[in-house]
């Protein structure tokens, strides 16, 4: 599968901007030695960014930052590594989009003196292999709720608690330019949060190393998803993920929006948003017909690279990116992160809407770990899954197609899964 891989990203590998590789290993030298670190786009990148300067000045050691979009993270890592052109030390990862991927090519080093205590012991297993871990868990997240408080109360509603509940809503919210609900609808981007609609109607993805999203439950939640956003969602909601949803919710146009809990921050924001803070909610994900079992899942990570030829100076920097005290300040820039120590700091649970905190109590009793196929050709499979999504959609969940569709596209994750090895009966 490597020389698969070599071979369609050579092209990227031309036009990607990759450092020049064959420093001398520096790990026992005295000259200052500087790392390369590949963050995220992500808000605790940003904050990361803020504080290398304090880094580089307790410890003497340089730091080089590059910041790219999650997706041109990936493709410049999986670029880099497959052709053995690294010089990257340390990386933000997603473990669920490329973990596989990257711990079955051996492009993780292993985190053998780093201290997991403070983390839940699932986020820790997903970036485990063979009982060694290589991935550090910095970002948990969880599907919530996001709801217009004043406008809930004008209409006479409760908070929805149950699907059933939340299509009722966003009917009688759709109304005066304001979308009643809102999730992605943009194809694979939809996936991860569609996920915890299949849970809740009693569905899965994949189950025991085959695809299952063409079961009546799966499916009947395919439609179910397919109506609200086609039916109440913003116009052009089959071109939105979450950062085209944003701004919508921001200038007061969406009611009712399923999303990642990390987007809490950016939608108070008042320099963003026209919404006051005290009208807006969150809430846990609403249950299903068949269960309550929404996804929360390690959004992010941090790994050293097993290439790294700064291995000494890239542990320190892992230690201190991770760190309870920054982890502290991520909560407190409303970034929801792994460490328990982080959600039970009594700054932290001062500053942290109380909703956001029963969400996550709610989906760290009942979540379901991961929010897509869990698998190393995770994309591919993404992409199938977010045809059906469209799908759905276009056709506001009535589509006599749908059904015929997901089985097809279970035989084609199917087919992925064999290509990788990874496929059981």
């Amino acid at each position: 599968m490597k020389k698969t891989i070599i071979a369609v990203l050579l092209t990227a590998a031309m036009v990607l901007p990759i450092a020049a590789n064959g420093e001398k290993d520096s790990s026992s030298s005295s000259a200052p030695q500087t790392i390369r670190v590949l963050l995220a786009n992500h808000p605790y990148g940003d904050l990361l960014k803020t504080k290398i300067a304090d880094f580089e000045k307790t410890t003497g050691i340089k730091v080089t930052v590059e910041q790219l979009q999650e997706s041109q993270l990936t493709q410049q890592l999986t670029t880099e590594f497959a052709t053995g052109s690294s010089t990257v030390d340390v990386f933000m990862t997603r473990p669920l989009q490329e973990g596989l991927l990257f711990m079955k090519h051996n492009w993780y080093e292993a985190l053998g003196s780093y201290d997991f205590s403070d983390y839940p012991q699932s986020t820790v297993n997903i970036g485990m292999k063979d009982g060694t871990k290589y991935i550090v868990p910095l970002v948990t997240e969880w599907e919530v709720l996001y709801y217009r408080k004043d406008l809930l109360k004008a209409a006479g509603l409760s908070v929805p608690k149950n699907l059933t509940e939340l299509e009722a809503a966003a009917k009688a919210l759709n109304k005066d330019g304001i979308a009643g609900f809102a999730s992605r609808g943009a194809g694979s981007a939809g996936v991860t949060q569609m996920s915890s609609y299949v849970y809740n109607f009693g569905g899965r993805y994949l189950d025991k190393g085959h695809a299952v999203f063409n079961t009546p439950e799966a499916v009947e939640a395919i439609r179910y998803y397919g109506r609200l956003d086609g039916t109440y969602g913003p116009q052009g909601i089959t071109s939105m993920s979450w950062e085209k949803i944003i701004p919508v919710f921001q200038a007061g146009k969406v009611a009712l929006w399923t999303d990642a809990s990390v987007f809490y921050g950016n939608i108070i924001d008042p320099t963003k948003s026209v919404v006051p803070k005290e009208n807006i909610g969150v809430a846990p994900f609403p249950a299903g017909p068949k269960a309550d079992n929404p996804f929360i899942v390690v959004s992010w990570g941090m790994a050293v690279a097993k290439t790294s030829k700064h291995k000494d100076a890239a542990q320190k920097f892992i230690t201190w990116a991770t760190s309870q005290q920054l982890a502290k300040e991520g909560m407190l820039k409303n970034i929801t992160m792994a460490r328990n120590s982080a959600w039970k700091d009594p700054d932290v649970l001062k500053q942290v809407d109380q909703g956001l905190v029963a969400s996550q109590a709610s989906a760290a009793k009942n979540g379901y770990p991961y929010d897509r196929p869990y698998m190393s050709s995770v994309g591919a499979a993404r992409d199938l899954i977010g045809e059906l999504i469209i799908e759905s959609i276009n056709t506001k969940g009535t589509s006599s197609s749908l059904d015929a569709m997901a089985a097809q596209r279970v035989n084609s994750v199917n087919d992925l899964l064999k290509k990788d090895s990874e496929y059981k009966e």
